[in-house]
């Protein structure tokens, strides 16, 4: 069998509007000037205390707590205000790249996201993904990526092996995250992070119509 992880904001869906709004109506309610939108944008994927962190390294950690609750708050009646699907819809080609490699017999598809289980719930239902995932790995479990026990933990649920396994993802939390687990990074070049960021990638991709490509060469080196 063969393993194939997913990163979710900036990877499988665009949520950038919300991610900013979201931070920038946190920031308002404590009387901080919001970081820019590139500063913010730079941060998604890791766990929110850590991205909070890197955004305001010099604040108290009460005040951060508390902009991780307000970021928290704001997301979620942004999001049930407008849906899963309008808020953070799907990359051109994500779904049916799902849909295709979920109908392969020799393929299990996994999640390593920065998400909590609650927001990962929400996604996967909003987008009717139920069931397209074996394994799903989230912030509330983890450390932050780049630590590698997300990956390790989708092979260790699954019994798929490192040579096996590919991690896609749009930053370079991602690709250091493949590369301490021992895993195939592919790096998407639609997302987040500029392309020079993503160094520790095996490979980059354009889009989701050359994602099969990329997984049949990597799975033939690795064979």
């Amino acid at each position: 069998m063969k393993l194939v992880i997913f990163d979710v904001d900036g990877t499988l869906v665009d949520s950038q509007g919300l991610i900013v709004a979201s931070m920038c109506q946190a920031f308002a309610e404590e009387g901080l000037q919001a970081p820019a939108r590139e500063a913010i944008l730079g941060i998604v994927g890791l766990s929110l205390d850590v991205a909070v962190f890197k955004l305001v390294p010099e604040c108290a950690l009460a005040q951060r707590v508390r902009l991780v609750d307000g970021y928290k708050a704001a997301y979620m009646q942004l999001r049930a205000s407008q849906g899963a699907a309008q808020s953070s819809p799907f990359y051109p080609g994500a779904y049916e790249a799902l849909t295709r490699l979920r109908a392969r017999d020799d393929v299990l598809l996994g999640v390593a996201t920065g998400k909590s289980r609650r927001g990962l719930d929400k996604l996967i239902a909003g987008h009717g993904l139920e069931g397209y995932f074996v394994t799903t790995q989230v912030a509330d479990d983890h450390p932050s990526k780049p630590h590698p026990t997300m990956i390790e933990t989708a092979m260790l649920e699954t019994g798929v092996a490192a040579a096996e396994t590919v991690m896609i993802g749009d930053t370079s939390f991602d690709m250091d995250m493949a590369a301490a687990a021992g895993v195939t990074g592919l790096g998407a070049r639609w997302g987040y992070h500029d392309v020079t960021r993503l160094s520790a990638a095996s490979q980059l991709i354009e889009d989701f119509g050359a994602l099969d490509g990329a997984l049949e060469q990597v799975w033939e080196l690795q064979s």
